[in-house]
């Protein structure tokens, strides 16, 4: 039997009213606040990934999905959603709209990682982008949106963890600092965090390994050297969440997995998830769309994933599926007038479903009431008799009068 690939799924029929709410939530709040929808392609020009998101990050190191298009061009399945948002921005000429541009995405994305709960190869994320302004206001409204969504998803336990990288100058700074901090306590740092000192040391706070943590508790902090512009614009961003009732945790240690960040950075976790806590997040990215050639724009993003939202929400009101007609066969039925009302009645706007095996009447009957059918309309030569499933009442009309009928909402004596 062939089986779907390790780290990706089937979206079942099942599952799909779920997901469709969450698609309609976050329409809801993302839309009240201005952003519009944008899908970008599946996949990009390798380069983007390369340059947007970093060489030295693991998704560029050993996570893409990259391949020759048979025309010596490199391409990959989208990793991530920010840069390919920037790339739309600057190919479409979006800096010459009013600013900021609000922008947000559902759309599957793709890395090759070790499948785990809440982790998979190919998963979908949920993400908003607002490009154009550097206002510490832009920061927490994204947050307040993100905070409102998962609120309306019912999604449990969740932290809000907060931070800021200050500025790329600020960071390299830095990095010389807990570069020879590391270097210092090798011995007591896990082989792969020695590994990547040199090429991206701040990825040793996200370090697993017990000893690496404990060492890291007490490496120097970025959020302990930001200049004075970069310390005044989190202090902002912080009594923004505070006037909106946000609660959040400082997180010295917080760090994103992409090396366009700048100022602002942010995470929610929830502890349903278990080890893999992470919901969505995001942060600035001041820098990135000059970085692709664009016009030196400010912009901050998140995104959050699709399949933790929905494996750490609570029960969520789905509606059941309506079925207004179901339209069954009789012995001597004729097959097209039975397929003629079906048709009509879905032109007329009901929810109609029409018998398509070889059941028994009495099969049919016991399908329509399966799926909650309200009425059964059971088609004979000639005649059709109109079944309310809810009383059980049934009487003789001719085709022409069972959409009508319905449609007034007649109770059938």
């Amino acid at each position: 039997m062939i089986q779907a690939p390790r780290g990706t799924f089937d979206v079942l029929p099942e599952d799909h009213a779920r997901r469709e709410l969450l698609e309609a939530q976050a329409k809801k709040v993302l839309g009240a606040a201005g952003y519009q929808r944008i899908e970008t392609p599946t996949f990009e020009a390798t380069e983007l990934f390369s340059r947007g998101v970093g060489e030295a990050t693991d998704i560029v190191q050993k996570e893409m999905y990259t391949f020759d298009d048979g025309g010596g061009r490199s391409l990959t399945l989208k990793p991530e959603g920010t840069a390919p948002v920037c790339r739309a921005y600057i190919e479409h000429g979006m800096h010459k709209l009013p600013q900021p541009v609000k922008l947000w995405y559902l759309s599957s994305f793709y890395r090759s990682e070790a499948p785990q709960r809440g982790r998979y190869r190919q998963f979908w994320q949920v993400g908003a982008e607002a490009i154009g302004s550097g206002a510490p206001e832009t920061d927490a409204e994204l947050i307040v949106l993100l905070a409102e969504l998962l609120e309306a998803l019912t999604v449990k336990d969740l932290t809000l963890h907060l931070s800021s990288l200050g500025t790329p100058e600020t960071r390299a700074e830095y990095r010389d600092e807990l570069t020879k901090y590391l270097r210092e306590h090798e011995h007591s740092l896990s082989s792969e965090v020695r590994d990547r000192i040199d090429l991206n040391p701040m990825r040793a706070f996200d370090a697993t390994d017990t000893s690496t943590r404990e060492t890291m508790r007490g490496a120097p902090k970025l959020l302990d050297r930001l200049n004075p512009d970069d310390a005044e614009h989190f202090a902002h961003v912080r009594g923004l969440l505070d006037d909106a009732g946000v609660p959040y945790e400082l997180d010295p240690s917080l760090v994103r997995g992409l090396d366009y960040y700048t100022r602002t950075v942010f995470e929610f976790s929830s502890e349903a998830l278990g080890a893999q806590s992470g919901v969505g997040g995001g942060g600035r990215y001041d820098r990135l769309v000059k970085e692709l050639d664009g016009p030196a724009t400010p912009a901050t993003g998140w995104a959050a994933g699709v399949e933790r939202m929905l494996l750490a929400a609570g029960d969520l009101p789905v509606a059941a599926q309506t079925v207004d007609l179901f339209v069954a066969r009789g012995p001597e039925a004729g097959a097209r007038g039975a397929f003629e009302i079906s048709v009509q009645a879905r032109r007329a706007g009901l929810q109609t479903q029409l018998e398509l095996t070889s059941r028994s009447l009495k099969g049919q009957l016991k399908h329509a009431d399966r799926i909650g059918a309200r009425y059964v309309a059971i088609v004979e030569n000639g005649t059709v008799a109109l079944r309310n499933m809810e009383t059980g009442s049934q009487q003789e009309l001719d085709s022409a009068s069972v959409i009508p009928t319905i449609l007034r909402g007649s109770r059938l004596s």
